[in-house]
């Protein structure tokens, strides 16, 4: 890591734990602590008109909230899959798009839905200004308040005692749209609008170069998405480039402005838990523990793509060195290589999957860091929501595994772990991995599958790796290479998102409904810290473990074979 790339890392950090931390305490208010009373009795009344109750006697056991958090996605689901197919006879489409294919339509209804954002059509060319803002934008919104509300409920759990309600899931998914993440966007929209980001209803305008060519410019609600995008972790792009387009990321300072957005509301989660659990050092630890493998995942990315391909030597009057100014292919050259590699590690440690360059482009190393950052569950930060859940799970399992080593029952939070709770600690965190490493291995073995693969061998095997990968744990980045706009694929993914956000969702919940009816424990002499560097350190290595001992072996069929074989060739000429 060189001096540029330690600044620029040093810097996000600052800014971002200086936002996250006053954002944790507002979160916190909000979502648990509630309104002041004036504004209390109007939110009332308008819930009301809807048939929402916001007293205590109206909160739901995690059976119901689990139930209303599903439904209202199908809902969703079916309402996007609606827009999309009827879009050509709807207003706001200047270009007069017509209707995707059924299961791209679908692909694009459930991907959105789940926070994924995977994208197998180009956005600026598919769907119509309607679509964009009513469909896309507005599940942009309400996808990414699933997530934020689904983990207060599971802090709720672990601080909460004996009781059996987490809260009502239609306040909760009320309060962190209209006053979390709707300001949020409005905020970052108008950073990015000033930073020359497009914000209109304009049809396409065609311009004449110096050349005397002609080109069209697509044009569009760009800001207002791109801000939502960001924030709520979804991902994705207006424009088929995603972040790399000039029209929706122009400068280093709204590049900075994405990065920043991602990390912001994940990071101020891990500070909201320190303050309702009573211990800001619990808070911390987490902090502590994501930040530690971020750092080292944007160190070994970034050293990989500065050092660039070895097989593409450059030779001086005294040495041969490796590739000339690092690996710029794939990537922005207004960002750079430093810029590139942090915005792909946080893009990939957060489920978000918008990019400012084409990780099918990275260095085999490079490439396999994006990689694990998703297959590990995006838990560094990780996305709105499903970072937090997805860190205390991993966090749950290190308490347990701790607690075999020394013979005590383990506790975290001051909530004692059972037999149940370990069930669904299990579950919640193997669907995920089935759902890639089977939906690989069937790509690879039906010839509808292999169609997709645009390089052959070790790489070809990543791209499908890497898809199934995004599409469970809902990234939506992809590594390019790969043609998945085919029923196949549209299909098989669609699946893998389904199932990735709701079959970790669910026993998250039975989780926290669990913890939420125990009392909670006395620290005693025996009890295992879990405030301590020790305990980050020990969270960390069952992260790695446990990733590694899941996908090492289906790494070493695409990336790590690959690396491999550009250091021989580079040496042997084989």
């Amino acid at each position: 890591m060189n001096t540029f790339a330690l600044g620029q890392i040093v810097l996000y950090l600052v800014v971002l734990f200086a936002l996250a931390q006053p954002l944790g305490r507002y979160l916190v208010a909000v979502l648990e602590k509630g309104l002041p009373s004036k504004a209390a009795r109007i939110e009332s009344k308008v819930l009301g008109v809807l048939g929402i109750k916001t007293d205590a006697a109206s909160e739901m056991n995690w059976v119901a909230y689990a139930v209303a958090i599903v439904v209202f996605n199908l809902l969703g689901v079916f309402a996007v899959f609606a827009i999309q197919m009827l879009q050509g006879h709807l207003p706001f489409n200047p270009q007069h798009f017509g209707a995707p294919t059924w299961d791209s339509a679908l692909n694009t209804a459930v991907s959105f839905v789940t926070n994924t954002n995977w994208q197998g059509y180009a956005g600026e060319s598919t769907m119509s200004h309607l679509t964009q803002m009513t469909a896309l934008t507005v599940q942009n919104f309400v996808s990414a308040a699933t997530g934020l509300v689904v983990a207060f409920a599971v802090i709720r759990g672990f601080v909460r005692r004996s009781t059996k309600t987490l809260g009502n899931a239609w306040v909760d998914l009320w309060r962190g749209t209209v006053y979390v993440l709707l300001p949020l966007s409005l905020i970052i929209s108008m950073l990015f609008v000033g930073q020359g980001v497009i914000q209109n209803f304009s049809p396409d305008v065609t311009a004449t170069a110096l050349q005397g060519a002609h080109q069209t410019l697509t044009m569009g609600p760009v800001a207002s998405q791109e801000a939502i995008m960001m924030v709520g972790t979804n991902g994705g792009g207006f424009f088929n480039a995603n972040a790399a387009h000039p029209f929706e990321n122009p400068t280093p300072f709204s590049n900075f402005i994405h990065m920043l957005a991602i990390f912001l509301i994940p990071a101020a989660l891990c500070f909201a838990l320190g303050r309702m659990s009573g211990d800001q050092r619990q808070g911390g630890v987490l902090v502590g523990a994501m930040t530690l493998m971020f750092v080292v995942a944007f160190a070994v990315a970034v050293h990989a793509e500065l050092a660039g391909n070895p097989l593409l030597l450059h030779t001086d009057q005294t040495a041969s060195v490796l590739q000339a100014g690092g690996n710029m292919e794939g990537k922005e050259t207004r960002f750079g290589i430093v810029s590139s590699s942090l915005f792909a590690v946080i893009t990939t440690a957060a489920s978000c999957g918008a990019v400012n360059g084409m990780h099918d482009s990275y260095t085999p190393m490079g490439g396999l860091v994006v990689m694990m950052l998703i297959q590990l569950g995006e838990v560094v930060f990780g996305g709105v929501g499903s970072g937090l859940y997805g860190m205390l799970l991993y966090a749950v399992l290190a308490v347990f595994i701790a607690g075999l080593m020394i013979g005590r029952t383990p506790e975290y939070l001051g909530k004692k772990i059972e037999a149940f709770d370990m069930k669904m600690v299990v579950i919640g965190m193997l669907v995920t991995p089935l759902l890639v490493l089977l939906g690989t291995a069937i790509a690879v073995m039906t010839e509808a599958g292999r169609a997709g693969i645009a390089n052959p061998h070790a790489h070809g095997f990543s791209e499908i790796l890497y898809a199934f990968s995004s599409a469970a744990n809902n990234n939506g980045s992809a590594f390019a290479g790969l043609s998945a706009n085919t029923p196949f694929y549209n299909l098989m993914l669609s699946f893998a998102m389904f199932v990735g956000r709701f079959g970790v969702i669910l026993p998250v919940l039975a989780l926290a409904g669990s913890l939420a009816q125990k009392q909670r424990l006395t620290v005693n002499a025996g009890t295992l810290p879990t405030h301590t560097l020790l305990f980050v350190f020990l969270l960390v290595g069952t992260v790695i473990l446990v990733g590694a001992l899941t996908y090492i072996p289906a790494l070493a069929l695409g990336p790590i074979v690959e690396h491999v074989q550009l250091a021989l060739q580079s040496v042997h000429g084989l």
